[in-house]
């Protein structure tokens, strides 16, 4: 990933105004100390997920939301998104004519903070929210995947997307881009920018990088060294 991007981004993030609102919802994410007892002491296995691939949970602007549905457009069947948070996108989704919609979140705070969301909206039962961990989530059938998630797990979600999805599968990452992967389009500025990846193009250019490797090594393997002639 360009580390000027990722600046950009950090640097947007530390400075948007959130509103009460948003600061109401991170609160209720974090699940203050009730929360934290409930990490510490009764969920174990909660403890059992490294800190480097936990993410923190910032909402989703609005601008990031349309950006993701303005790279799905055209798309159709389902729509998986890892680590739903709030389930915002999940919703904007279903509004857009993604079925089934399936939000995969390990904070149960934020899986009732969704499920709340979707039945103020009217669709209650129309849209899934699942406390799951997303490291675990069989994604072989899904075809429409979108994701908010820290710099840090990103290199080793690649590895997952493409080890399981098929190949007319779309990814759609907000806030932060695949590291190593090329987008076939963007969309937004900053910290709003979105990147849509399809995974054939991952899966061509992996083979392409790889066999120039392969041809480069087997150049210098075969080049003649002259003698020296005295």
């Amino acid at each position: 990933m360009d580390d000027d991007t990722s600046d950009e981004a950090f640097t947007e993030l530390r400075s948007r105004n959130l509103g009460g609102w948003g600061v109401a919802q991170i609160a209720v994410g974090t699940g203050l100390a009730v929360y934290a007892m409930w990490v510490g002491i009764l969920q174990p296995g909660f403890r059992k997920v490294p800190l480097r691939l936990q993410v923190p949970y910032i909402p989703a602007s609005k601008a990031q939301v349309q950006n993701v549905m303005t790279l799905l457009r055209g798309r159709k069947g389902d729509l998986v998104d890892l680590g739903s948070g709030d389930g915002r996108i999940v919703l904007e989704a279903y509004r857009h004519g993604f079925s089934p919609a399936v939000g995969y979140e390990l904070n149960p705070w934020l899986v009732r903070l969704a499920r709340f969301h979707a039945w103020r909206a009217g669709h209650h039962g129309k849209v899934s929210y699942r406390r799951e961990d997303l490291w675990k989530v069989d994604l072989t059938k899904c075809k429409n995947i979108t994701v908010f998630l820290a710099p840090s797990v990103l290199p080793l979600l690649q590895d997952k997307l493409k080890a399981e999805l098929s190949d007319d599968a779309l990814v759609v990452a907000g806030r932060f881009p695949l590291p190593d992967w090329s987008p076939c389009r963007v969309e937004g500025r900053g910290v709003d920018r979105a990147w849509a990846y399809n995974i054939q193009e991952q899966r061509t250019h992996t083979r392409q990088r790889d066999n120039s490797v392969v041809a480069t090594g087997s150049d210098a393997d075969n080049k003649v060294i002259p003698e020296n002639i005295s």
